[in-house]
């Protein structure tokens, strides 16, 4: 076994695990804080502050990537995420909901960082070549975590208490830890450049890449949509089945979960890994994502949610596959402040869209306001396409100078 498969294992093995915790602790914490403080308002705080963390994350994740690259930062991440949820062991629990918000900002803070981490160094670990299917493993990963974490952690604290279930987060942590020790890197990681020039350079870089540039607007469209039907998963759940809200909700995101799994693998074995079907793959999940939610909240039934649910899955696991493979191959001066970037877009855009979107489920139905929320990323879609053809058409049409 070379070093390209064996670090490429290693990683999808820690991710796996490492999503299993994130997803079982998003929704254990998120009842934890509900229960402890009978407040819709500490509820709101501890999101917000676990989407402050991956904001802030975003904005030094450069800067720490420069100076201190490499498997041992990702270690030590996974070590503050275990240390983090063992505070909830060892507290009383009179002392716990003061320090709620700021074991949410840790953990958005942790999460965000590891995953920067990873996908801007994931090059210096795998194999030109074997990146699109790398990419596309660990998307499935994640998506069987999402599964796995969201399914388990109401039967887990149903049967054995917050407790239990906290113990099994500090475990997973510890576990992903131990996978990433092993890693080797194929060649140095980043080298340091000073701040100012390193930025405009990523500015240089997205104006002699607008397709990068563009993948990157088409992503901060395409969060604010997500934001939209986050918001509104258990308002339909509870509109279609009242009496069964929560096991809808549960049902609706395996599927959705199962649709990325096996849209991530059907991406990892078409034909052409260059970059323009990098980028197509890209454009098409969205499309299809978006297209597949809008559908999926006009449904009058369950049955038609759940078959709606599973096209809005397999074009998040294309549009995933195929964003992450493009960007990673980008030069090392740009991939990690391009994934920096998209952090910040997608922290700071469903932020807001969450902000923007809730009103709107008061005044309309849920139907509508997805419609209107997942618009935007299809209309960003379209003008990208339509710019790019202009574009190209001016490039056909101007004439070829004399030689």
């Amino acid at each position: 076994m070379n070093t390209s498969t064996r670090n490429a294992r290693l990683i999808i093995s820690a991710r796996l695990v490492s999503d299993f915790g994130a997803f079982l602790n998003m929704v254990a914490l998120a009842t934890y804080v509900y229960l402890l403080s009978n407040s819709a308002m500490s509820v709101g705080i501890f999101l917000a502050s676990r989407v402050g963390g991956g904001i802030f994350a975003s904005l030094i994740g450069t800067t720490f990537y420069r100076r201190w690259a490499g498997r041992w930062p990702l270690i030590a991440l996974d070590l503050l995420r275990a240390a983090l949820l063992g505070l909830l062991l060892v507290l009383p629990v009179t002392q716990q909901a003061l320090l709620l918000p700021f074991i949410a900002f840790g953990l958005g803070f942790g999460n965000s960082m590891f995953a920067i981490g990873l996908n801007s160094q994931l090059p210096h670990l795998i194999e030109g070549e074997h990146l699109p299917k790398t990419n596309a493993w660990i998307t499935s990963a994640s998506s069987a975590a999402m599964v796995g974490g969201s399914l388990v952690a109401g039967l887990l604290v149903a049967a054995f208490g917050f407790e239990t279930v906290f113990a099994l987060n500090v475990v997973t942590y510890l576990l992903a830890a131990v996978f990433i020790v092993p890693l080797r890197f194929s060649r140095p990681a980043f080298e340091p450049t000073h701040e100012h020039s390193e930025w405009s350079a990523l500015r240089q870089g997205l104006r002699s890449t607008p397709v990068v540039a563009a993948m990157l607007a088409v992503t901060m469209a395409d969060t604010l949509g997500s934001a939209a039907h986050n918001v509104g998963f258990p308002i339909i759940s509870k509109l279609l089945t009242p009496e069964s809200a929560s096991t809808t909700l549960g049902l609706m995101l395996a599927v959705w979960a199962s649709g990325k799994l096996i849209g991530a693998r059907i991406a990892s074995h078409l034909h052409g890994s260059d970059n323009a079907h990098l980028e197509r793959r890209f454009f098409f999940g969205v499309l299809l994502m978006s297209c597949g939610f809008i559908l999926m909240f006009q449904q009058q039934t369950l049955y038609g949610l759940l078959l709606f649910s599973l096209p809005a899955g397999l074009g998040d696991g294309f549009s995933e596959v195929g964003l992450m493979s493009r960007l990673q191959r980008e030069p090392d001066n740009l991939r990690l402040p391009i994934f920096s970037v998209l952090t910040l877009l997608q922290m700071t855009g469903f932020g807001i869209g969450m902000l923007i979107a809730a009103p709107f489920y008061a005044w309309w139905s849920p139907g509508a306001v997805v419609l209107l929320f997942h618009g935007i990323p299809i209309t960003t879609v379209l003008l990208v396409k339509g710019l790019a053809l202009r574009r190209g058409q001016v490039r056909r049409n101007s004439p070829t100078p004399a030689p």
